[in-house]
Protein backbone atom coordinates (compact mmCIF):
# COMPACT_ATOMS: atom_id res chain seq x y z
CA UNK A 1 0.00 0.00 0.00
CA UNK A 2 2.86 2.19 0.76
CA UNK A 3 4.51 1.11 -1.88
CA UNK A 4 1.35 2.49 -4.52
CA UNK A 5 1.14 5.38 -2.31
CA UNK A 6 4.17 6.51 -3.66
CA UNK A 7 3.87 5.73 -6.79
CA UNK A 8 0.90 7.44 -7.21
CA UNK A 9 2.32 10.91 -5.77
CA UNK A 10 4.94 10.52 -7.85
CA UNK A 11 2.71 10.20 -10.99
CA UNK A 12 0.55 13.35 -10.07
CA UNK A 13 3.70 15.25 -9.42
CA UNK A 14 4.89 13.89 -13.09
CA UNK A 15 1.86 14.96 -14.65
CA UNK A 16 1.44 17.91 -12.99
CA UNK A 17 4.83 19.12 -14.05
CA UNK A 18 4.04 17.88 -17.71
CA UNK A 19 0.67 19.49 -18.23
CA UNK A 20 2.54 23.21 -16.89
CA UNK A 21 6.48 21.92 -18.54
CA UNK A 22 5.39 21.52 -22.08
CA UNK A 23 3.05 24.43 -23.02
CA UNK A 24 5.82 26.41 -21.49
CA UNK A 25 8.92 24.58 -23.65
CA UNK A 26 6.55 24.04 -26.64
CA UNK A 27 5.95 28.42 -26.45
CA UNK A 28 10.31 28.44 -26.01
CA UNK A 29 10.35 26.73 -29.19
CA UNK A 30 8.16 29.02 -31.17
CA UNK A 31 9.00 31.11 -34.26
CA UNK A 32 6.89 33.74 -33.41
CA UNK A 33 9.47 34.62 -30.52
CA UNK A 34 12.16 36.09 -33.32
CA UNK A 35 10.26 38.85 -34.00
CA UNK A 36 8.99 39.60 -30.39
CA UNK A 37 11.23 42.07 -28.26
CA UNK A 38 12.58 40.51 -24.93
CA UNK A 39 9.94 42.40 -22.70
CA UNK A 40 7.18 41.21 -24.60
CA UNK A 41 8.37 37.73 -24.65
CA UNK A 42 8.80 38.00 -21.11
CA UNK A 43 5.09 39.06 -20.60
CA UNK A 44 4.08 36.62 -22.59
CA UNK A 45 5.86 33.77 -20.40
CA UNK A 46 4.57 35.00 -17.29
CA UNK A 47 1.03 34.94 -18.50
CA UNK A 48 1.94 31.25 -19.12
CA UNK A 49 3.07 30.73 -15.56
CA UNK A 50 0.40 32.27 -14.54
CA UNK A 51 -1.68 29.89 -16.08
CA UNK A 52 0.06 27.26 -14.54
CA UNK A 53 -0.08 28.21 -11.04
CA UNK A 54 -4.32 28.81 -11.65
CA UNK A 55 -4.09 25.25 -12.45
CA UNK A 56 -1.79 24.64 -9.29
CA UNK A 57 -4.38 26.64 -6.72
CA UNK A 58 -7.34 23.82 -7.22
CA UNK A 59 -5.03 21.20 -6.49
CA UNK A 60 -3.54 22.16 -3.50
CA UNK A 61 -6.88 23.59 -1.77
CA UNK A 62 -8.53 20.35 -2.78
CA UNK A 63 -5.77 18.06 -1.10
CA UNK A 64 -4.90 16.22 -4.37
CA UNK A 65 -0.99 16.58 -3.98
CA UNK A 66 0.62 14.40 -1.92
CA UNK A 67 2.12 14.43 0.54
CA UNK A 68 0.76 18.04 1.72
CA UNK A 69 -1.30 17.66 4.41
CA UNK A 70 -4.78 19.76 4.37
CA UNK A 71 -3.12 22.66 6.78
CA UNK A 72 0.20 23.00 4.25
CA UNK A 73 -2.05 22.80 1.24
CA UNK A 74 -3.55 25.67 2.16
CA UNK A 75 -0.65 27.51 3.37
CA UNK A 76 0.97 27.03 -0.01
CA UNK A 77 -2.40 27.78 -1.68
CA UNK A 78 -1.91 31.39 -0.38
CA UNK A 79 1.76 31.50 -1.15
CA UNK A 80 0.67 30.66 -4.63
CA UNK A 81 -1.99 32.87 -5.17
CA UNK A 82 0.61 35.51 -4.05
CA UNK A 83 2.46 34.22 -7.01
CA UNK A 84 0.03 34.63 -8.98
CA UNK A 85 -0.87 37.91 -8.77
CA UNK A 86 2.81 38.74 -9.29
CA UNK A 87 3.02 36.85 -12.56
CA UNK A 88 0.22 38.59 -13.82
CA UNK A 89 1.22 41.84 -12.98
CA UNK A 90 4.46 41.19 -14.81
CA UNK A 91 2.29 39.43 -17.65
CA UNK A 92 0.27 42.91 -17.56
CA UNK A 93 3.30 44.85 -17.00
CA UNK A 94 5.23 43.62 -19.64
CA UNK A 95 2.52 43.80 -22.40
CA UNK A 96 1.73 47.72 -21.33
CA UNK A 97 5.71 48.50 -21.78
CA UNK A 98 5.52 47.21 -25.10
CA UNK A 99 2.27 48.70 -26.30
CA UNK A 100 0.60 51.11 -23.74
CA UNK A 101 -2.44 51.93 -26.48
CA UNK A 102 -3.37 48.06 -26.56
CA UNK A 103 -3.42 47.67 -22.98
CA UNK A 104 -5.35 51.14 -22.48
CA UNK A 105 -7.65 49.55 -24.76
CA UNK A 106 -8.08 45.98 -22.96
CA UNK A 107 -7.89 47.83 -19.62
CA UNK A 108 -11.29 49.84 -20.58
CA UNK A 109 -12.64 47.55 -22.41
CA UNK A 110 -12.18 48.69 -25.96
CA UNK A 111 -9.97 46.49 -27.39
CA UNK A 112 -11.07 44.75 -30.54
CA UNK A 113 -9.57 41.66 -29.69
CA UNK A 114 -11.45 38.97 -28.44
CA UNK A 115 -9.63 37.44 -25.99
CA UNK A 116 -9.19 40.99 -24.28
CA UNK A 117 -12.16 41.23 -21.95
CA UNK A 118 -11.87 37.53 -20.73
CA UNK A 119 -7.96 38.39 -19.89
CA UNK A 120 -8.96 41.68 -18.10
CA UNK A 121 -11.38 40.27 -16.37
CA UNK A 122 -9.77 37.42 -14.70
CA UNK A 123 -7.06 39.74 -14.06
CA UNK A 124 -9.06 42.06 -11.80
CA UNK A 125 -10.75 38.71 -10.61
CA UNK A 126 -7.02 37.81 -8.86
CA UNK A 127 -6.48 41.45 -7.79
CA UNK A 128 -9.14 41.44 -5.71
CA UNK A 129 -8.66 37.85 -3.97
CA UNK A 130 -5.22 38.93 -3.16
CA UNK A 131 -6.22 42.18 -1.67
CA UNK A 132 -8.76 40.71 0.31
CA UNK A 133 -6.78 37.59 1.44
CA UNK A 134 -4.06 39.87 2.48
CA UNK A 135 -6.79 42.02 4.70
CA UNK A 136 -8.38 38.95 5.58
CA UNK A 137 -7.55 39.16 8.72
CA UNK A 138 -7.99 42.60 9.53
CA UNK A 139 -11.17 42.49 8.03
CA UNK A 140 -11.88 40.04 10.51
CA UNK A 141 -13.57 38.03 7.51
CA UNK A 142 -15.24 34.68 9.13
CA UNK A 143 -14.72 31.52 6.50
CA UNK A 144 -18.18 31.40 5.51
CA UNK A 145 -17.99 34.97 4.41
CA UNK A 146 -14.65 34.60 2.56
CA UNK A 147 -15.59 30.96 0.75
CA UNK A 148 -18.84 33.57 -0.49
CA UNK A 149 -16.41 36.05 -1.57
CA UNK A 150 -13.61 33.55 -2.87
CA UNK A 151 -16.01 30.75 -5.40
CA UNK A 152 -17.27 33.06 -7.08
CA UNK A 153 -14.28 35.05 -8.00
CA UNK A 154 -12.49 31.42 -8.06
CA UNK A 155 -14.75 30.64 -10.98
CA UNK A 156 -14.57 33.74 -12.79
CA UNK A 157 -10.55 33.55 -13.03
CA UNK A 158 -10.58 29.94 -14.12
CA UNK A 159 -13.16 30.78 -16.59
CA UNK A 160 -11.66 34.11 -17.65
CA UNK A 161 -8.13 32.45 -18.22
CA UNK A 162 -8.72 29.47 -19.89
CA UNK A 163 -11.03 31.51 -22.85
CA UNK A 164 -8.34 34.31 -22.27
CA UNK A 165 -6.05 31.81 -23.21
CA UNK A 166 -7.62 29.52 -26.05
CA UNK A 167 -8.85 32.77 -27.58
CA UNK A 168 -5.32 33.81 -28.58
CA UNK A 169 -3.17 32.77 -31.28
CA UNK A 170 0.13 33.07 -29.96
CA UNK A 171 3.04 31.39 -29.04
CA UNK A 172 1.64 28.81 -27.18
CA UNK A 173 1.61 25.35 -29.34
CA UNK A 174 -2.57 24.62 -29.85
CA UNK A 175 -2.45 21.04 -28.29
CA UNK A 176 -0.70 21.69 -24.86
CA UNK A 177 -2.33 25.17 -24.59
CA UNK A 178 -5.90 23.16 -24.72
CA UNK A 179 -4.40 20.23 -22.40
CA UNK A 180 -3.74 22.85 -19.73
CA UNK A 181 -6.86 24.83 -19.78
CA UNK A 182 -9.25 21.36 -19.39
CA UNK A 183 -6.88 20.21 -16.42
CA UNK A 184 -7.76 23.96 -15.04
CA UNK A 185 -11.23 23.45 -15.46
CA UNK A 186 -11.32 19.74 -14.68
CA UNK A 187 -9.04 20.53 -11.54
CA UNK A 188 -11.46 23.49 -10.34
CA UNK A 189 -14.47 21.50 -10.74
CA UNK A 190 -13.37 18.31 -8.91
CA UNK A 191 -11.98 20.36 -6.28
CA UNK A 192 -15.81 22.53 -6.12
CA UNK A 193 -17.05 19.20 -6.08
CA UNK A 194 -15.43 17.85 -3.25
CA UNK A 195 -15.63 20.54 -1.05
CA UNK A 196 -18.81 20.81 -1.16
CA UNK A 197 -19.57 17.14 -0.49
CA UNK A 198 -17.22 17.55 2.55
CA UNK A 199 -19.07 20.51 4.17
CA UNK A 200 -22.10 19.18 3.64
CA UNK A 201 -20.88 15.42 5.26
CA UNK A 202 -19.56 18.12 8.21
CA UNK A 203 -22.51 19.58 8.68
CA UNK A 204 -24.47 16.53 8.97
CA UNK A 205 -22.02 15.03 11.72
CA UNK A 206 -22.80 18.49 13.37
CA UNK A 207 -26.74 18.27 13.20
CA UNK A 208 -26.60 14.51 14.18
CA UNK A 209 -24.35 15.32 17.55
CA UNK A 210 -26.15 18.27 18.50
CA UNK A 211 -29.70 15.74 18.13
CA UNK A 212 -27.90 13.10 20.53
Amino acid sequence: MTGWRSARAILIWVALALAIGVPIAAAATSEQLAWRGPVYILAGFAGIIALGLVLVQPLLIGGYLPPLSAYRGRRAHHWIGGALAFAVLIHVAGLWITSPPDMIDALTFSSPTPFSPFGVTAMWAIFIVALLASLRRRLELRPRTWRIIHIPLAFVIVAGSVVHCLLIEGTMETISKAVLCAAVLAATIKAMIDLQVWRKRRELRGESAARQ
